[in-house]
């Protein structure tokens, strides 16, 4: 079905595509003595079958840049070239394993190495249309650089298949959120027409991938673009006056929610985002998660969130000892799953132990007597097909590891104190985020502290810690309080040169330790191995807030501010993280938008908005709430 804005040049190369077409099977019949493939695509080998197509697109081993797979037999045996873009300490080879036409990519021999690390061995990718993924793994294991290597088609992914990864902010310009992302969608709109045009003058009109193109084109309809993008830009947390506010003007956090926009806008047939939930407050995650949730071409999505996962994700990507490994379903069934496959693998594995060593000592017992050597060979032989065929292993065991915040000193509450506290950055008593604030910190207080972007949330944290002042009232501080703050930038802030070992050395000096004691001090905060002695540079950002965490338990403070710790988490370490603060002696405050952090820790959740309120109910409740009201 061809789109109904078609344009006249466009169908007037339609036409002479077509007699040009008809011209040259005509010749080409005349050449070989029979009718010519009028499939509009290459031949498919030898014999014309389906199963050369695909044996010829199979050695296609490296990446394209923008080359179609479909220009022949002999241009798809040709290698295939690297994105200029690539990054060069980052390297990847594979065999695509599905037809060059095919909306399905299953790609094997997939391999993986950064910064000379070996990430991904010999492994299968595996995605489908309609599938909506959730990529898990431990912090450093390769989940971003995965998503990275994807976008940059450093594996061979057929050309027909468009490819958007959230990786950066929308760059600062005078064009305002909603002009961005419509003009986003104009020049997708144009790139498509291109692309029509450029199959249909070389392939014809019965080129299947034009099909696809026109049902794009069809579905983009730019008569509905603003009504479509002012949608999507609320849903994030726009309103209708910052929707008009030019990018130039917006903070990094809210051009990452228009780059985010045009993405959803745009709809990419294969659509990766890389923890698209941290610029985002818990009203945008949850509009997000019902989004996603509908989303009905490829998404593949890293998230540390359990709650966003469950509601968006049909299948669970785990990469695990060097492989992609999938289950079917979102993160709560892969983890049931998985619970009672390795409960099963463990009882078979003990029984094929069981009967090894029995085997052994019935070997070891028969000594030198004629008969019971006979035996003895013949359980050998046993013995040696059960190695060749391949002994069951253990089920995987993930590295378990805690955070430890030290003990804290008793201090009488309230360790920090407001009085009456108003503030706003104007100092106008018009633009107040809250007034009349009065309330006090203890060392046993978990306080949540939640509400949409702007509202106040991080300010509030500023007061606590007399980087701001209020403009009426007071906030104090106990004597000799100790306070250690994590903010969202914490980890942007270390030393990227040099090692973990080296940045706390650096940090404490006064602290005087042998080599072991510092690697035990990042160790406790999940930072291991080689890992401690490699340039912080090289670490995931999952990694480097661990090492942030390990500098401020070194602090021993009193209260802890932390303001969105897990943007960086995987679960492991979002449960380590809850963990620790259960059971730290101290006070924290925490802002967060992760439901599973939140759920584990919140004693009290205040809400910001319009001032600060006490939510009578828990984080379930909460976010329930705010899906009242919500338009997708």
């Amino acid at each position: 079905m061809a789109p109904a804005n078609k344009s006249k040049k466009f169908l007037e190369k339609q036409k002479k595509a077509e007699a040009a077409k008809a011209a040259k099977a005509a010749k080409a019949a005349a050449a070989n003595g029979g009718a010519a493939n009028g499939s509009g695509l290459p031949p498919l080998g030898k014999g014309g079958k389906p199963g050369d197509l695909l044996e010829t697109a199979s050695m296609v081993t490296s990446s394209s840049a923008g080359k179609s797979a479909r220009k022949g037999s002999s241009a798809s045996l040709k290698s295939l070239e690297h994105n200029e873009q690539a990054d060069m300490t980052r390297s990847a080879t594979g065999v695509l394993h599905s037809l060059p036409t095919a909306r399905d990519i299953k790609i094997g021999s997939f391999s993986l190495n950064y910064h000379g690390k070996l990430l991904v061995e010999d492994t299968m990718i595996e995605l489908s249309v309609g599938r909506r993924y959730g990529l898990i793994g431990r912090n450093g294991c390769g989940k971003s650089t995965f998503l990275q290597t994807l976008a940059a088609r450093e594996v061979p992914i057929p050309d027909h298949i468009d490819i958007y990864l959230l990786s950066e902010e929308a760059q600062p310009s005078q064009e305002t959120a909603l002009e961005y992302v419509i003009n986003s969608a104009k020049a997708e709109v144009q790139r498509l027409e291109d692309k029509s045009e450029e199959l249909l003058m070389e392939y014809g009109p019965d080129c299947e991938q034009l099909q696809d193109i026109y049902e794009r084109m069809d579905e983009m309809d730019p008569s509905t673009f603003e009504s479509r993008a002012s949608t999507i830009l609320c849903g994030l947390g726009f309103t209708s006056k910052t929707i008009s506010k030019k990018t130039c003007d917006m903070s990094g956090g809210w051009r990452m929610r228009v780059a985010l926009s045009r993405a959803l806008f745009v709809q990419p047939t294969m659509l990766l985002l890389d923890e698209p939930t941290n610029h985002l407050d818990l009203n945008a995650c949850v509009w997000l998660e019902e989004y996603l949730s509908r989303y009905n071409k490829i998404l593949v999505v890293v998230s540390h969130s359990q709650d966003f996962l469950d509601g968006v994700c049909t299948d669970t990507m785990v990469m695990q000892e060097r492989q992609l490994k999938y289950w079917g379903g979102n993160y709560s069934t892969y983890v049931r799953t998985r619970k009672e496959q390795d409960v099963n693998q463990l009882k078979l594995y003990k029984k094929q132990q069981e009967e090894i060593k029995h085997t052994k000592d019935f070997i070891s017992s028969c000594g030198t007597y004629s008969n019971l050597v006979r035996q003895a060979k013949s359980r050998q032989k046993q013995l040696d097909k059960m190695v060749e065929a391949g002994l069951l292993k253990p089920p995987f065991q993930d590295t378990q590891f805690k955070f430890r915040f030290p003990e804290t000193s008793a201090m009488a509450p309230p360790c920090i104190s407001f009085t009456d506290v108003a503030f706003s950055y104007s100092g106008k008593k018009a633009d107040y985020l809250y007034k009349d604030q009065s309330f006090g910190i203890d060392c046993d207080s978990r306080v949540c502290i939640v509400g949409p972007n702007g509202a106040g949330k991080t300010t509030l944290i500023n007061l606590m810690l007399h980087k701001l002042t209020p403009v009426e009232g007071s906030v104090s501080h106990r004597s000799g309080l100790k306070v250690a703050q994590f903010h969202q930038h914490s980890a942007d802030q270390l030393d990227l040169e040099v090692s973990p070992v080296e940045y706390l050395r650096s940090r404490f000096p006064g602290r005087h330790k042998d080599i072991q004691s510092w690697r035990g001090e990042v160790g406790q905060f999940g930072v291991t191995g080689d890992q401690q002695l490699a340039p912080i540079g090289h670490l995931s950002d999952g990694l480097k807030s661990r090492l942030a965490f390990a500098e401020i338990s070194m602090q021993n403070p009193h209260i802890l501010l932390l303001d969105e710790p897990t943007n960086a988490f995987d679960m492991e370490g979002i449960d380590a993280l809850a963990e620790a603060i259960n059971a730290f002696t101290g006070g924290v405050v925490l802002v967060s938008h992760d439901f599973r952090l939140l759920s584990q820790v919140a004693r009290e959740i205040w809400v910001v908005d319009g001032g600060v309120k006490v939510w009578k109910g828990d984080i379930k409740s909460y976010k329930e709430s705010l899906k009242k009201g919500m338009k997708w």
